[in-house]
């Protein structure tokens, strides 16, 4: 009985909290020039939490590490799994050079003003090896963009709800609520 209690307990008291203020902006009921404060905890309770409820195979324990105008996302990845649950199994060699869980880490500068984001991928590091400038570039060229086409990196696109823009600090992140 006592191995089910963490499974009863439910969602944490910080996905809840930033469930709850995602809902405020989201409703468009706030006054110009709001500000909602996530805090750090709150969005790693968030992706936690909707993680444990979406995440695709071959992904786990996420987390997002804030800074002055940055973040970095965390998890470990098996890129083969991964592929599988898109319904794109690699070939074999790929398989046997990418198949097993690794450490990756992608660094992010958060650019927002007047309701629109531009969000730059500074560095992206797999088993401690870093991808930085030109092959950086190409991958997201060739590799992002065609697999998820939807994606904006490097390019301005517009805030929903009313945002006016983010401002990203090292504990939290001001959501600025504009007309």
């Amino acid at each position: 009985m006592l191995l089910l209690l963490p499974l009863a307990a439910g969602p944490s008291p910080g996905y809840l909290s930033a469930k709850r203020k995602f809902a405020q902006i989201e409703s468009g009921k706030l006054p110009a020039g709001s500000r909602v404060t996530l805090s750090a905890s709150e969005l790693n309770a968030w992706v936690q939490g909707e993680m444990a409820q979406a995440a695709p195979a071959g992904v786990r324990d996420p987390r997002l590490d804030l800074g002055d105008g940055t973040a970095s996302g965390f998890a470990y990845i098996d890129f083969v799994k991964v592929r599988q649950a898109q319904g794109n199994p690699p070939g074999w060699m790929v398989a046997k050079l990418l198949g097993g869980e690794r450490p990756v880490r992608v660094t992010t500068r958060i650019r927002s003003q007047a309701g629109s984001a531009t969000v730059d991928v500074e560095r992206v590091e797999i088993a401690g090896i870093p991808i930085e400038g030109r092959v950086l570039d190409f991958l997201i060229r060739k590799y992002l963009v065609p697999n998820y086409p939807h994606a904006k990196v490097g390019q301005p696109f517009a805030l929903a709800h009313r945002i006016e823009r983010l401002e990203v600090q090292p504990s939290l992140v001001n959501v600025v609520i504009g007309r």
